[in-house]
């Protein structure tokens, strides 16, 4: 019988939506954890996106003909796309290799790693509600691709048929009348959308409140506001996490530092090629006129997703480096990006502007390795635009990666050493 003073301490850096699943999933499995975070839990990106509980985002950002959208969009005025001039060679690199997975091998060959978690993810949020009870507006009603430009609806038909053969991910196609009749809140002028029955979505800053309240109900410590600075080593394994307010020891240290991970890599033993994307959102009180269904304006690349409590545009994919200015004209697209499709695309007061930092990788898989410097870190980051979406799925995998138990999905798309 395994007693209180037996129970092994698993340190978890980084307290967004990947770093709390991880330290639930590990509490679940009988480890004492610990959260450490630099700011505040769920405080960066798990905290105003969309909160999209997508299997339906199977394919990955990099596919045929996207390196030539994003060279076209950089001359856009208004365009959701943008990267900030500057010299980084990281950057660089990183968008040379993203163009060259621009192709339909490498496309498929990430969807095959995306789907698991995605699909295994939504299950587990299922059961999160259902059993642990966790109270974040979880809702299943599935999600909208809206279109005004007819020819653009067409050419999605290629894309649902690849969906259907190859990911079982099939959508509805809908008219302009059908559209508008599941979901009223929409013009009537628009071409049609095609809709994705089995999409979820949730508030995320309720979701992380509840996941820290049930973390901390099981005997998980928090530790906010505590930069970390490196590990204490010892015969190859880590015994502390250094931090600006002490150290933290453990037996095993989970890096779930998002965007901020590839900064640790003197820590980590290899450079990861992950970048920052920042994107935006607007929270408001839900319009007189508000959707019921989340919706994706892909014309505008704009996402409103209503709440029980709220509503939110997002989007945007601006490669600025860990630039933490809020710019008013980025903020200005996502009102824009909305007007064309919905009756009441907005409405006042609006209750937070909010940016945060989606951590990038050019593959779209994330990374959920052992550390290749140390035997006891493990490294769970890299979740691109999906980490809500991966979250629990990645939680589950790490913790079934230590205790040596069979893992649910194959871990071996996710290897740091693919790179």
């Amino acid at each position: 019988m395994t007693t209180e003073s037996d129970r092994r301490t698993a340190v978890v850096i980084g307290g967004g939506v990947i770093g709390t699943a991880c330290a639930h999933y590990l509490g679940r499995a009988g480890w004492r954890v610990v959260i450490v975070e630099r700011g505040s839990i769920g405080g960066g990106s798990s905290h105003g996106n969309c909160g999209l509980v997508c299997p339906s985002h199977v394919l990955p950002l990099a596919e045929p003909g996207m390196v030539g959208q994003a060279i076209k969009s950089l001359f856009q005025r208004d365009s959701p796309f943008s990267i900030k001039p500057r010299l980084d060679p990281a950057l660089w690199s990183w968008l040379l290799h993203f163009a060259g997975r621009c192709n339909e091998r490498d496309m498929m060959a990430a969807g095959q790693g995306i789907q698991p978690l995605l699909t295994s993810s939504l299950e587990l949020y299922r059961d999160l509600v259902e059993r642990e009870g966790l109270d974040c507006e979880f809702e299943s009603r599935g999600l909208l691709f809206a279109y005004r430009d007819p020819a653009a609806m067409d050419a999605y038909a290629a894309t649902n048929h690849l969906m259907t053969e190859s990911f079982a991910c099939p959508a509805q196609r809908l008219d302009s009348a059908a559209l508008e009749a599941l979901e009223p809140a929409l013009r009537e002028d628009l071409a049609g959308g095609w809709f994705y029955h089995d999409d979820a979505h949730l508030r995320p800053d309720k979701l992380m409140r509840a996941w820290r309240s049930r973390i901390e109900a099981d005997g998980g410590r928090i530790r906010e506001n505590h930069d970390f600075l490196g590990f204490d080593s010892r015969n190859g394994q880590v015994v502390a996490a250094r931090t600006s307010r002490g150290e933290v020891k453990g037996d095993l240290f989970i890096v779930a530092a998002g965007a901020w991970t590839p900064l640790l890599k003197e820590h980590l033993g290899r450079s990861l090629p992950i970048q920052p994307g920042k994107g935006y959102s607007l929270t408001m009180p839900r319009p007189a006129v508000c959707p019921t269904i989340p919706i994706i304006f892909p014309e505008t690349r704009v996402v409103a997703t209503p709440f029980h409590s709220g509503y939110r545009l997002g989007s945007t994919m601006e490669f600025s480096g860990y630039d933490d200015t809020i710019r008013p004209d980025r903020l200005r697209l996502l009102r824009e990006g909305a007007r064309p499709y919905l009756r009441e695309p907005d409405c006042e007061p609006v209750l937070e502007e909010w940016y945060g930092w989606r951590p990038m990788t050019y593959d779209s898989l994330p990374i959920i390795d052992r550390s290749a410097r140390y035997s006891n870190v493990v490294i769970a980051a890299g979740h691109n635009m999906l980490g809500l979406s991966m979250a629990p799925a990645t939680g589950k995998l790490v913790a079934e990666m230590v205790t040596g138990q069979t893992p649910h999905i194959d871990p071996s798309p996710y290897r740091a050493d693919r790179f």
